[in-house]
C-alpha cells in the first residue's frame, strides 16, 4: 500500500490550488498541484512517527467539524485546521507536545503496582490535554480559515463568543497567545496539504483524463464519504491492518509499519473517490479504480482493500 509512482498529466511548473474551488484550476495548473501535492505526501511519510495520527482523534475531528458548522464554514477549513494540528511539518506542533505528555504519564502510572492499574495511556493523555486542546482547535480552525480565503475568517472575538457558548472562560489574550503559539511553532508553514484538497485534485485530473466520469456527483459524494471516514478512522484502518495482514491481531511491529498507510493521503484521496464511485454507479467502479492506479501509482489492489473495509464499516453502521 504506497504510491511509490506518480504519473500525473505534463508538469511544466510548480504552483498552487489551494484557495480555487473545485473545478476552477485548469489542466495545466491541476498537473503542477498534483505533482507538488504527491512530493508533500512522501516527505510526510518519510517523517512518521509512531504518535502520528493520535491527535485525529474522533472528539477533536468532531469538534472541528462542528465549529466550522457553526460559522458556516466549507468543510476544507475542518480538514485543513486537523491537518495543522498533525500533519508532519518542519516542526510539528502537537506531536511534540503529545511525545512529552506520553513520557511524562509512562512515568507516573508505571511505578510500581500503578503500572497495571492504568494501562490506557492515549486516553490519559486526552484527559490532561483537554483544556488546552479545545482551544488549540479553535485557533487552528481560525488560521485554516485565514490561509482559505474563499471561505470565511473566524476573528479574536467570535472565537471568544465561542468558547464560552461551550463553557471554556478564557481571555482573549489567550487566544491570541495559542495563535501566535501555533504559527511560531509551525515557522508560519500553515499552508499543509488536506485529504480534501487530495481527494478533489486527483478527482479533477480523473475527469480531464475521462470526460465520461461523473465528476460533478462524484466530488458531491466524496465530501459525505470523506468526512465519514475521517470520523470512523480508528475503526476503519483497524479493519484494513486486519485486511492487509491478515491477521487478527496484528503484531507491533505490523502496526508500526502500517502507521505510513494511515498517514498517507493520496491513498485516503483515491480511496474516498473509489467508495463514491461504487456509491454512484456500482457498474462502472472498477473502470474509476483503473484509472485511478494509473494516475497515482497506487495498486488497484491497495484501492480496492481500501474501498472494502470502508463499505464493511458503511453498512454494518446503517444495518444498527
Amino acid at each position: 500500500m504506497n504510491n511509490s509512482k506518480l504519473k500525473p498529466l505534463p508538469v511544466k511548473r510548480q504552483t498552487s490550488t489551494s484557495n480555487l474551488k473545485f473545478g476552477e484550476a485548469s489542466v495545466e495548473l491541476l498537473s503542477d498541484f498534483l505533482c507538488t501535492l504527491n512530493n508533500q505526501n512522501k516527505s510526510n511519510l518519510d517523517k512518521v512517527s509512531s504518535v502520528c495520527g493520535t491527535i485525529k482523534d474522533r472528539r477533536v475531528v468532531e469538534h472541528a467539524f462542528l465549529i466550522c458548522e457553526e460559522f458556516r464554514l466549507d468543510p476544507l477549513v475542518a480538514y485543513h485546521a486537523i491537518e495543522i494540528l498533525a500533519r508532519q511539518v518542519p516542526r510539528q506542533f502537537m506531536q511534540k507536545h503529545i511525545e512529552k505528555l506520553f513520557s511524562q504519564q509512562k512515568s507516573e502510572v508505571c511505578d510500581g503496582s500503578v503500572c497495571e492499574a492504568k494501562g490506557n495511556y492515549e486516553e490519559l493523555v486526552f484527559q490532561r490535554l483537554r483544556e488546552k486542546l479545545s482551544l488549540f482547535i479553535v485557533s487552528s480552525v481560525q488560521i485554516a480559515s485565514k490561509v482559505t480565503l474563499h471561505t470565511n475568517v473566524i476573528d479574536n472575538s467570535s472565537a471568544l463568543r465561542y468558547l464560552r457558548l461551550v463553557g471554556s472562560d478564557c481571555p482573549k489574550e489567550k487566544i491570541l497567545e495559542s495563535e501566535l503559539l501555533i504559527l511560531k511553532t509551525l515557522d508560519f508553514r500553515v499552508n499543509v496539504p488536506n485529504p480534501l484538497s487530495f481527494a478533489e485534485t486527483v478527482l479533477e485530473v480523473l475527469g480531464h483524463n475521462d470526460p465520461t466520469t461523473p465528476v460533478v456527483h462524484l466530488h458531491h459524494l466524496c465530501r459525505y464519504v470523506l468526512q465519514y471516514v475521517y470520523l470512523q478512522r480508528e475503526s476503519i484502518y483497524g479493519s484494513l491492518l486486519m485486511a492487509v495482514t491478515g491477521c487478527l491481531s496484528p503484531s507491533l511491529d505490523q502496526r508500526a509499519k502500517f502507521v505510513s498507510v494511515t498517514e498517507d493521503c493520496i491513498l485516503l484521496g483515491v480511496g474516498v473517490i473509489a467508495v463514491a464511485a461504487f456509491i454512484y454507479q456500482t457498474s462502472a467502479w472498477e473502470k474509476v479504480v483503473e484509472e485511478l492506479a494509473l494516475i497515482t501509482g497506487i495498486s488497484a489492489k491497495s484501492i480496492m482493500d481500501f474501498v472494502h473495509v470502508t463499505l464493511m464499516h458503511i453498512t454494518k453502521n446503517n444495518v444498527k
